[in-house]
């Protein structure tokens, strides 16, 4: 109670600091809501799914204009990580939980929300290891004006390299979809860390599927995969290991074929 208390101050401080808090919109979810999205449509392109994604994005001059910059020579022969960040990493309610970590005013429509971030049980190890080993990168079907301010304080070790936000989603039979192919770096070496399979629909050999997770404090679900990433991280193509399968499976199929390789 004494957390939830102390939360609840630190709103009322916000809200006392001429900041509107508005009912919860879905500027943070994966579903879409209109058709005044900016991102691109493909519901009715299945060329584009059969082709596994549309590829790097060519400007007017037909120059490729990759969604990610060329790599830092210091992430040099590292693999890309493609981390989702809400229901993944995060939960974001806007009412304080005993869990809540940080507050995150944010401007929405003109307006300002309360966001009360609550951090997955493990998240700052698992970030800090993933950064010493992988390229990382968060890719959310969020907006840009929620998802980038929250990052800012998530990001305690400083090791998110890249933010891409919803305008980089395509849309695909009601959902966003993070089309990996866009990103300019290899297929194979590029893994998508998501608790919505929809997110990889165009390159399911890529995903990790990870449980959805909103409040649960014995949560242990990024440790499991902070070993499982750090085992793979030097395997030539992640789609030989991952093939689609959900997250679970790849862990223990990786495992057993590893260790059966080992006493060989």
């Amino acid at each position: 109670m004494q957390a939830v208390e102390r939360v609840r101050i630190l709103v009322i401080l916000c809200l006392t600091a001429n900041l509107v808090a508005l009912d919860e919109h879905s500027f943070w979810d994966d579903e879409i809501e209109s058709d005044a999205e900016s991102t691109s449509d493909v519901t009715d392109n299945d060329g584009v799914v059969l082709k596994g994604g549309a590829g790097i994005p060519v400007d007017s001059e037909g120059i490729p204009r990759p969604l990610l910059p060329p790599i830092a020579s210091a992430h040099t022969g590292r693999k890309c990580l493609v981390l989702d960040l809400d229901e993944t990493l995060i939960h974001t309610t806007f009412e304080p939980t005993p869990m809540t970590e940080f507050l995150v005013p944010v401007r929405i429509e003109r307006q300002w929300e309360i966001a009360c971030v609550n951090k997955r049980p493990g998240v700052d190890n698992f970030l800090k290891k993933m950064g010493e080993i992988y390229e990382v990168v968060v890719f959310t079907a969020s907006l840009s004006d929620y998802a980038s301010p929250v990052i800012d304080k998530l990001d305690v070790h400083r090791v998110i390299s890249h933010r891409l936000f919803r305008e980089s989603c395509y849309r695909h039979k009601g959902n966003y979809v993070k089309d990996l192919s866009r990103l300019g770096r290899p297929m194979a070496e590029i893994v998508l860390v998501d608790n919505n399979p929809s997110s990889y629909y165009f390159q399911p050999k890529n995903g990790v599927s990870v449980k959805t997770w909103t409040s649960n404090p014995a949560d242990r679900e990024l440790d499991s995969l902070c070993d499982f990433l750090t085992e793979i991280s030097g395997v030539s193509d992640v789609r030989d290991v991952l093939d689609g399968k959900p997250g679970v499976g790849q862990q223990e199929s990786y495992s057993s074929d590893n260790n059966a390789n080992h006493s060989s």
